[in-house]
């Protein structure tokens, strides 16, 4: 008799641990993985939308205005009129929606 029910919860206890870690997944998909793909997509959109005159901030913190778009990549015209060439993943959706806030 002891012997069946020790079989009983062992059976039980790997059910649960089948659910408990199916939860675990649910949860890292809902809480970080799903965010970073609208994240990335939301910034892919941003980049595609990018015209010239825009004002910009790139990853590396130059601030300009889109001077020329070609393709991939893109002409920020800076103070004093230097320009510099940059490829559009350069472009910070973050730090350019804060600069345009200013």
């Amino acid at each position: 008799m002891l012997n069946i029910l020790l079989q009983a919860q062992q059976q039980g206890s790997a059910w649960f641990q089948l659910v408990f870690f199916g939860a675990i997944i649910l949860i890292f998909y809902f809480f970080m993985i799903r965010p970073q793909q609208k994240k990335a997509k939301d910034a892919k959109k941003f980049v595609e939308e990018i015209k010239k005159g825009d004002y910009v901030v790139t990853i590396g913190g130059a601030h300009g205005h889109v001077a020329e778009l070609e393709g991939d990549t893109f002409i920020l015209e800076v103070e004093k009129g230097g320009r510099i060439r940059f490829n559009k993943s350069a472009i910070s959706l973050e730090a350019t929606k804060v600069a345009n806030k200013k």
